[in-house]
């Protein structure tokens, strides 16, 4: 990850130089986390640059802020205009997207209605979150002794930076002990999702994931896997998954707009399967690069062109 080359962030309808996008020290944000973001990428197809499911990561961040009571001050065409605009300014044909929503200046108490809704998008060069080799190679991931939230306590399926306290517990316990990743349970027990990443397993020939109530973020990746592994001709099945599947699985792998398709090799330091990237997770991996370089057809309509004006 670089921000070498980053000329231009996108703050309230203009865009700023790198260097000036800066919010003030008494923004509600800073204080109590009251922000709301999405993570979305644009590959270089063999047709030119192209969004991968954009209309799908700004509605999730638009319901992000309706949980919260948040109104975004831009419609979606308006949003995802700026967003084109973002990349533009900073010449980029493959980036990621961030783009977040925020509560500014206002008075310094918990109620968040009398502070600002600010909107920023930033774009950057991001490369394979968990190492470039790990696409193949897979990563050793343990079980971690934090827990997912409970339901009714945080809003799982918000996409609020606050949330993502817990991950960073998950994810640098997982790191002190020499893993590349961990793995949360929910509050009964079951597997959640990786601090960042949706899961899933192969077991007795099935995709296995754990569904939407196991408090977990509706990953649009996620969605993206089950839909191309299903058409793929296997069958997906959206379950709770006791935590000892994770050792007796043929596979198991995680997915993310940042993660991508990435196999885990272990977990535990109990081998996955044959300890390197399986079958299944293969083929999704081919299914899915395929498509997003543009090499595949879009039957989906996932990929959305960056107007002409956007590309360098």
């Amino acid at each position: 990850m670089s921000y070498e080359d980053v000329k231009k962030v996108w703050m309230n309808g203009r865009l700023v130089d790198f260097a000036d996008a800066k919010i003030h020290a008494f923004s509600h944000v800073f204080h109590y986390g009251s922000a709301f973001f999405e993570g979305a990428r644009v590959y270089k197809t063999k047709n030119g640059p192209a969004a991968f499911r954009l209309d799908d990561h700004i509605k999730r961040l638009y319901d992000s802020c309706k949980v919260y009571r948040m109104e975004i001050p831009y419609a979606r065409p308006e949003f995802q205009s700026a967003i084109f605009e973002t990349i533009r300014a900073n010449g980029f044909e493959d980036c990621y997207i961030r783009p977040v929503v925020y509560r500014g200046m206002g008075a310094l108490g918990v109620n968040p209605f009398k502070s600002a809704v600010d909107v920023l998008i930033a774009v950057w060069r991001w490369g394979k979150y968990l190492g470039e080799e790990a696409i193949e190679s897979g990563v050793d991931v343990c079980v971690s002794s934090w827990n997912r939230m409970a339901p009714n306590t945080f809003p799982a399926m918000a996409k609020a930076t606050g949330n993502y306290l817990n991950s960073q517990l998950i994810k640098m316990e997982a790191i002190t002990n020499g893993y590349t990743e961990g793995i949360a349970l929910d509050s009964a027990g079951r597997i959640s999702e990786g601090s960042g990443e949706n899961i899933f397993l192969v077991y007795g020939g099935k995709l296995l994931t754990p569904p939407l109530s196991g408090t977990i973020l509706p990953g649009i990746t996620r969605d993206t896997v089950m839909t191309l592994a299903r058409d793929a001709g296997f069958m997906v099945v959206e379950q709770q998954i006791a935590r000892e599947m994770l050792y007796i699985a043929e596979e198991v792998f995680f997915t993310g707009t940042a993660a991508e398709i990435t196999p885990i090799r272990s977990v535990d330091r109990i081998t996955v399967g044959k300890g390197r990237r399986g079958p299944v997770t293969e083929r999704i991996q081919k299914d899915f690069f395929a498509l997003t370089s543009g090499q595949a057809e879009d039957r989906y309509g996932w990929l959305t062109p960056l107007p002409v004006e956007a590309r360098v």
